[in-house]
């Protein structure tokens, strides 16, 4: 059991992030993870070491993050979790005002991306996101979407070139951008 609490410890920051870049919504991202750890803590047995525990996992993470997107595609309802979670997000007022023009900064920019990241389809999102942020190789992101490396170039590719255009087409991120390159950010 402690194995398996180091194994949470030692992954759940890159989880976390996988599932809310491909979901989009912090509502969602602890049920989720929470399902992906116990999926894991079940499956640990027949875990085959084809590929890397981190491969693995992130296997599990995407098919439940496919289904859970599947079932929002159903039926579509608005949380109120993650309506208020969005305000939790938001800097004290304590901070400078220097510190927190900056933070507000940079919530609209993770924002923005995340907003440009969900207009993607599932599997260009999945793929850009285990490339750029949690750094797979292409073999490993191939094992996790069940393709071949080749296909995952092309969706890489493909990924690429539609979130600069979604980022190219929202002129206030492109200007968001600028200010905070400016101010060395």
């Amino acid at each position: 059991m402690s194995a398996f609490e180091e194994l949470v410890r030692r992954y759940e920051n890159k989880v976390f992030t996988v599932i809310y870049r491909f979901v989009g919504n912090w509502a969602d991202v602890n049920d989720l993870a929470q399902e992906t750890f116990i999926r894991v803590y079940q499956s640990l047995p027949n875990f085959r070491q084809e590929s890397g525990f981190a491969t693995w996992l992130y296997s599990i993470a995407a098919n439940i993050c496919r289904d859970e997107l599947r079932k929002k595609r159903r039926r579509p309802k608005i949380s109120l979790d993650e309506i208020t979670a969005s305000s939790d997000l938001l800097p004290s007022f304590e901070a400078g005002p220097d510190c927190l023009e900056n933070r507000l900064e940079q919530c609209e920019l993770q924002d923005a991306v995340q907003e440009c990241l969900s207009t993607l389809p599932d599997e260009y999102r999945l793929a850009l996101v285990m490339r750029e942020i949690q750094g797979l190789s292409y073999r490993e992101i191939a094992v996790v979407l069940g393709c071949s490396t080749g296909t995952v170039k092309s969706r890489l590719s493909r990924a690429r070139l539609a979130f600069k255009q979604e980022v190219t087409a929202k002129r206030e991120l492109f200007q968001l951008l600028l200010r905070l390159e400016d101010k060395g950010g």
